[in-house]
């Protein structure tokens, strides 16, 4: 049976007191304003702090780090992609050949981090906890599940990796604007390198 974990999407709250959930949702309306305004790279939970009149203690109790707030910008829309893949229509969703489902995800998670690419190109730049941690999880356990139905006996954790490597925010802007990629070039060689993990091989 394919996996169902629970979503571990970034910045999940616990049930919490109606004053900190006030606080929560002032810090992340202060701090996408202020990446609107400055750019993401320049986000200082400092300065996050102050905009949104409360101290920069409770900014790290709530978020952990910078990299804590920048995945709680980014959880509405994960929700909403993870239930696509996990629930959603074929052939993102179930109901359609694993194959199918498998390059229906990459072309998605490409349009998922084109919706966000500057808070994706900051987070990226967390190191490796921010780019394999959170959401990284459940593509890949989602990703190596429909490996193992398409190509019984594979190595379908490492060729799961394989097929997340390359749709990452840094690679994609590289393909866009050093490469002159566009993308449907991008959704192309993806379907070309699922094709390649999924065929059966003698």
């Amino acid at each position: 049976m394919p996996v169902r974990p629970s979503l571990p999407v970034a910045g999940q709250p616990q049930p919490e007191r109606a004053d900190a959930a006030r606080n929560r949702q002032k810090i992340i309306e202060v701090a996408a304003r202020l990446i609107d305004e400055k750019g993401a790279e320049q986000l200082s939970l400092d300065e996050v702090a102050r905009a949104a009149g409360v101290g920069v203690g409770t900014v790290y109790r709530r978020f952990g780090d910078r990299c804590g707030l920048l995945r709680a910008l980014i959880d509405e829309h994960e929700r909403r992609f993870q239930a696509a893949f996990m629930n959603g229509p074929p052939p993102l969703g179930p109901g359609a050949p694993p194959a199918q489902r498998i390059t229906a995800f990459l072309h998605g998670l490409v349009d998922r981090i084109d919706q966000q690419q500057a808070l994706f190109l900051a987070l990226e730049k967390g190191g490796s906890g921010a780019r394999y941690g959170g959401p990284y999880r459940v593509y890949r356990v989602h990703l190596a599940t429909l490996i193992a139905q398409a190509r019984p006996g594979a190595d379908a954790g490492f060729l799961a990796d394989a097929l997340l490597a390359p749709v990452n925010a840094n690679l994609l802007c590289h393909q866009r604007d050093e490469r002159g990629m566009t993308t449907e070039d991008i959704k192309n060689g993806l379907t070309d390198l699922a094709t390649a993990v999924t065929s059966h091989h003698p």
